[in-house]
């Protein structure tokens, strides 16, 4: 299905009214022509228009790119809407219709959207839970959830983690207590004060900080990578774990908070439409966090477009031809 600039022009500025009281400004269409692959044309869907949406953080959009590309390969006519600002928008977005798919995290549905303070451990069983509550409450529908999980976590660099035998928050934890003075962290402002950041994390593991330097994200990664501190919050999929080279500590006790990633749909729109469950599942299956690592440094790190950098994961993984211009 073609997704030209141009031949989406006058759908984008009908969205545009619709959007302007979320606070939301439509983008372009991703500039290629999407060839099947393993996703083919699906009776049903052909010639209808789908209109995707993704906050505005790397992951995110190359999600939403990814289910644009599948989409359109089923033969749908795809209005892009990745890069909302903020997770609030793009609920509001999705539970008005302005969007009709886009992608969310278990621990923001159930934190944040459905209003609970305790999370769940269990990956599944904290999936199973906001699936189950937010479509009995607000009609939205959660297709099965993927692997991908993008929680908090420690980081350090490789070398010091082999240096000291680091793969866990236990590891840490039985290093620091014998090595205080290594005990320096770099953590952004809310995390060191959260009660689901910092706080909580030393409760549960007893770890000893010496000292607690606060930064804004992209600095903490700096921060670990340059030796300004030993260990940082960090997120489990975020590209510059690749591009600098740092481990992810297991968060073997599981206290953080479960972020795995599902597609959302409004429930009446996916009884309408329920072939697109099928087609954007096979996504959901495959991407991981090692992949969405990968994936990120690309556009984090090397600078390189997210859409293409979505393009060709898709074609790499067989959804789409590699024809796709």
């Amino acid at each position: 299905m073609r997704r030209t600039r141009t031949a989406l022009a006058t759908v984008v500025a009908a969205v545009a009214v619709a959007v302007s009281g979320c606070g939301l400004s439509t983008n372009s269409a991703v500039p290629f022509d999407v060839v099947p692959g393993s996703i083919t044309p699906v009776p049903g869907l052909e010639g209808l228009t789908v209109t995707v949406g993704s906050k505005d953080f790397t992951e995110q959009i190359l999600l939403g790119y990814m289910a644009e590309l599948a989409l359109s390969a089923a033969g749908m006519n795809v209005v892009d809407l990745t890069n909302i600002q903020g997770s609030s928008n793009s609920r509001l977005a999705l539970r008005t219709g302005d969007i009709d798919v886009t992608w969310e995290y278990s621990g923001t549905g159930w934190i944040n959207y459905l209003g609970h303070t305790e999370p769940i451990p269990d990956e599944r069983g904290q999936y199973e839970a906001v699936r189950g509550e937010d479509l009995n409450l607000n009609g939205i529908a959660w297709l099965p959830y993927s692997s991908l999980n993008n929680t908090y976590a420690f980081g350090t660099t490789q070398a010091y983690a082999q240096q000291h035998g680091l793969t866990s928050n236990s590891d840490m934890t039985e290093f620091l207590t014998q090595n205080p003075a290594e005990a320096v962290f770099c953590v952004e402002t809310e995390f060191a004060s959260r009660q689901d950041g910092l706080p909580g994390a030393q409760r549960t593991y007893g770890f000893p900080t010496t000292e607690v330097k606060t930064f804004g994200t992209g600095a903490i990664y700096a921060g670990i990578a340059n030796g300004t501190c030993n260990f940082g919050e960090i997120f489990t999929t975020d590209g510059r774990i690749a591009g600098l080279n740092l481990a992810v500590l297991e968060d073997d006790k599981k206290f953080f908070p479960q972020y795995n990633a599902s597609v959302v749909i409004r429930d009446q729109w996916l009884k309408e439409h329920p072939q697109a469950a099928g087609v954007l599942q096979p996504i959901a299956d495959t991407i991981d966090n090692q992949q969405m690592i990968e994936l990120g440094k690309k556009v984090d790190v090397d600078g390189d477009d997210a859409a293409t950098v979505a393009k060709d994961w898709m074609v790499s993984k067989g959804f789409i031809s590699p024809d796709t211009r």
